[in-house]
């Protein structure tokens, strides 16, 4: 740890005996992985690759792609498939729709897709990823307004709005900080939480601990993917750079609920690099402490 970090980090507290990490939040202890990780044999065959994900002891999904259908299936089709598996959909990802004109975004058809994520059971919708043309200045500047709103008939059709990075969102936004702090800052805490993506916050330099401190209990969801040194290209949970044992101690403070493994790429077979990701997590019983 450098002198800066350590200031950092001691100045918020955690370092010494009263950082108050004792006290575990009730995380599922459910195996969970973003599907995104496995698009490709999705796009071969959906049920099969349900069948395969179940074996491998992952009953908790966070899903994408809705379009007014679930992977091209209707909801009733979709929940009887989960059904079929013994799985369930904690989650989805969604764009914004200020681009994006689509079915399922947060600005086109909000209230139909809310209505589809009930029926499957989801807790959670997340605004996923905002596309190069709504990186700029003046879309981020309507972004936190968006957000609330979409927050808003969320939270009236019973299901929680979340916000998901990438590395892009901590550019500087002016002098004082950065465009993922604007977010944070110019939306309601209840409204809109954050699932915070645990490579990407690296990849960008950051520290979630300073995070948690900044917005306690904003963070109910979280990515959990690895970085491999030098390249920082995508890595098997354990295999990297990031300190998980570290972060996961904090997750009382983040308002930790749940957390999905996520491998966007890979230079294995994306099954034995999942597989890889689940032995770690098996021999690492941090994560459930």
């Amino acid at each position: 740890m450098n002198r800066k970090d350590f200031l950092a980090l001691s100045s918020l507290g955690f370092l010494g005996i009263s950082c108050g990490v004792s006290k575990p939040n009730p995380v599922t202890k459910a195996l969970a992985i973003q599907l995104y990780t496995v698009r490709h044999s999705i796009s071969k065959n959906l049920e099969e690759t349900f069948e395969r994900l179940a074996k491998l002891g992952f009953t908790d999904f966070e899903i994408y792609g809705y379009n007014g259908t679930f992977f091209g299936k209707t909801a009733k089709e979709f929940s009887q498939i989960l059904k079929n598996n013994g799985l369930k959909v904690i989650s989805s990802h969604h764009r914004t729709g200020m681009t994006d004109k689509e079915n399922g975004t947060l600005l086109n058809n909000w209230e139909k897709t809310l209505k589809d994520l009930n029926f499957i059971g989801a807790k959670y919708a997340v605004c996923s990823y905002l596309p190069e043309a709504e990186r700029s200045l003046e879309s981020y500047r309507k972004l936190p307004e968006v957000l609330e709103n979409a927050g808003k008939i969320s939270k009236q059709n019973g299901i929680q709005l979340a916000y998901h990075n990438h590395d892009f969102e901590f550019l500087k936004m002016d002098e004082k900080r950065n465009f993922y702090d604007f977010i944070l800052e110019n939306t309601s805490s209840d409204l809109v939480k954050m699932e915070l993506d645990l490579y990407w916050i690296s990849k960008a330099g950051l520290d979630p601990l300073v995070y948690f401190e900044k917005y306690p209990k904003r963070f109910p969801l979280w990515h959990v993917k690895d970085m491999k040194a030098g390249t920082k290209d995508f890595a098997e949970v354990g295999s990297g750079t990031i300190d998980f044992e570290r972060i996961f101690k904090f997750k009382e403070k983040a308002g930790l609920e749940h957390w999905f493994v996520e491998q966007d790429s890979s230079d294995k077979d994306i099954f034995e690099s999942i597989e890889m990701s689940k032995k770690y997590i098996e021999e690492n019983k941090f994560f459930y402490k």
